[in-house]
């Protein structure tokens, strides 16, 4: 979607970061508790069972659960390292694709909201939701041009009122009208 200044090109990875951390920790948390359940459950499964190993030059017999839970640990806690490198990875990525341009337009509507009927949504033309933006800029250009209607009828009438002598009150509610669109809205 293009705006006459161009089209808005995101730069900024970290679109909320306290979203972004709270989701990458409770991923991790439960793929740390999976990895630990799983652990748990291997030891408890393979303690009936014996297995032999050397250990220096001496051969050894210990139950499975024993001989095999160090290596487990270890495996699981690189298992965890790269998935946790990798969903930091994802999540930014996500972010910056699909949570970026909502960022952007909850950004912007909060200004239409705040009054600024001047304002346009912009994304980037590969964004999801860009028919969504044009359908609200649609919104807000037809809202500013009735508001904009409005607001030359109040001041044509207001100029007329004070040239034909109305009433004091009518001419000041008129303007208190007219100073209050100004004040709610920029257009």
């Amino acid at each position: 979607m293009s705006h006459a200044a161009g089209s808005y090109k995101r730069r900024i990875f970290f679109i909320k970061k306290e979203f972004q951390i709270r989701f990458i920790l409770k991923f991790c948390l439960l793929l740390l508790a999976g990895i630990a359940i799983s652990t748990g459950l291997l030891f408890l499964f393979s303690q009936d069972t014996l297995t032999s190993s050397f250990e220096q030059s001496r051969l050894v017999i210990k139950s499975t659960g024993q001989a095999i839970l160090p290596s487990v640990i270890y495996t699981n806690l690189i298992t965890l390292g790269l998935v946790t490198l990798a969903t930091i990875v994802v999540t930014l990525f996500v972010s910056h694709k699909i949570a970026g341009p909502m960022f952007r337009f909850e950004k912007e509507l909060k200004q239409v909201a705040e009054g600024d009927l001047t304002k346009r949504v912009v994304l980037r033309k590969k964004d999801q939701i860009t028919d969504m933006a044009e359908s609200l800029n649609n919104m807000i250009s037809s809202l500013h041009e009735k508001l904009l209607d409005i607001q030359t009828d109040v001041e044509r009438i207001r100029q007329s009122a004070s040239r034909q002598n109305a009433p004091k009150e009518l001419i000041e509610e008129l303007n208190k009208l007219h100073q209050n669109m100004a004040n709610n809205f920029k257009i």
